[in-house]
């Protein structure tokens, strides 16, 4: 526990961190990558090369500077985090290793302006947030092994492979032992395990897109881009062009703080704003909420360049075919001649608009779920905030690293 002290000289270095805080978490990775590479597998090399994970990182470490005496403002990321580290078996042993680096980085970074009261105050402010995580993790993990009957990884087989858009792949997965899996919460995700033939080991998250309680799980992957430094591309290639039927994965338990609300009653209605991939957690929403109910208003609606990209396009027509109080629309930011209006959907050509909104929705009264590229979830949560809907009715989810909507 870091004393009243250390707690001053921490706040002391946020002026430091703000100048300066992506210059020490870009040092602070490459030099823990170089000296304890063993971790390097936990993360997504395409985070690193984007600089998304680094942003992340000096959010964070500026956050805690900031509110190192009220921890409890930090509750909501602590425990977003804390969900992404138990879903890649994150371990107590692990910690030690980011609290040297860390130290090391602050003093290799700053030099001579890393005192040694800097220093001390700084490990004993990591210590205790250490203890933050690893104490909520090794409760999660131990709920989910008597919830969900297991915790780390498990083997899974896929049963099918279905093609859902021009990029998108969706795999049905089932315990290899036989089991049943136990429902997830809608918007929940699971992270997987690859092993290749060289002895590497990769991990990566993806959101359940079926509805909760199906006998198989179903993970849908984008095929990302590969470059110069993986012409095989990265995990979402090696899905896309070898995992077939009876092939199997490991997964770990159903992670998430990004779940569906369902209150009782159910007044307001239900608003779900896919970009693209972002779909995945959302549609498993959207069947959540219509078999909780038939009579709330659920308004989903797509962004997407074209027609082509568009998955799920088959099952949410069916949805909106079925349901009286489910409606379907489309925004495509490039259309193909061949995109249009169909019997069940109504489609834009254009990007998705304050007007689109307010006809679809029929005013803002409603709870707003989003998910998709952040420039887009920036644009919509500050179009939600102009025309006055609370940020408890604003709930988003960010693939790869947390990152705020807001300066």
């Amino acid at each position: 526990m870091p004393t009243a002290a250390q707690i001053d000289v921490v706040k002391q270095t946020v002026p430091v961190l703000q100048q300066h805080g992506e210059t020490l978490t870009r040092h602070f990775y490459a030099r823990m990558f170089k000296h304890n590479p063993e971790v390097k597998r936990y993360f997504n090399p395409a985070h690193q090369r984007s600089g998304g994970q680094q942003r992340a990182l000096a959010g964070a470490i500026l956050a805690y500077a900031q509110h190192i005496d009220d921890p409890s403002a930090l509750a909501g990321a602590i425990e977003v985090i804390a969900q992404k580290h138990t879903s890649l078996t994150i371990q107590p042993e692990h910690y030690p290793i980011v609290g040297e680096n860390l130290l090391a980085s602050i003093q290799e970074v700053l030099g001579d302006a890393a005192t040694d009261e800097i220093l001390d105050a700084w490990a004993a402010a990591y210590g205790e947030l250490a203890k933050v995580f690893i104490d909520r993790e090794q409760t999660i993990y131990a709920q989910q092994r008597e919830h969900q009957g297991w915790a780390g990884f498990k083997s899974f087989t896929v049963l099918r492979r279905q093609v859902e858009s021009d990029n998108i792949v969706s795999l049905y997965l089932a315990p290899a032992d036989g089991s049943t899996p136990p429902a997830h919460l809608p918007g929940q995700y699971v992270s997987i395990r690859l092993h290749d033939g060289d002895g590497n080991t990769a991990m990566r998250n993806y959101s359940l897109s079926n509805a909760p309680g199906a006998p198989a799980y179903r993970i849908s992957v984008k095929r990302e881009q590969g470059d110069t430094q993986r012409p095989d591309g990265d995990v979402s290639n090696r899905i896309h062009d070898r995992l077939d039927t009876g092939d199997h994965i490991e997964l770990s338990p159903p992670c998430g703080t990004f779940t569906l609300d369902l209150p009782e009653p159910a007044v307001k209605p239900l608003v779900f704003i896919a970009g693209g991939v972002g779909i995945t957690p959302l549609i498993s929403m959207a069947h959540a909420a219509l078999i909780s109910s038939a009579s709330r208003p659920v308004i989903f609606i797509q962004a997407v360049r074209h027609g082509g990209l568009r998955g799920f396009t088959t099952e949410l027509e069916t949805l909106a075919k079925d349901h009286p109080n489910f409606s379907l629309h489309a925004c495509f930011s490039e259309p193909r001649e061949e995109d249009g209006n169909a019997d069940n959907h109504q489609v834009k050509f254009g990007e998705l608009e304050t007007d689109d909104l307010q006809r679809w929705v029929g005013g803002w009264g409603a709870s707003y779920y989003f998910c998709g590229p952040l420039p887009m979830m920036q644009r919509i949560d500050q179009m939600l905030e102009v025309n006055g809907v609370a940020a408890d009715d604003r709930q988003y989810e960010c693939f790869g690293p947390l990152q705020p909507l807001t300066a």
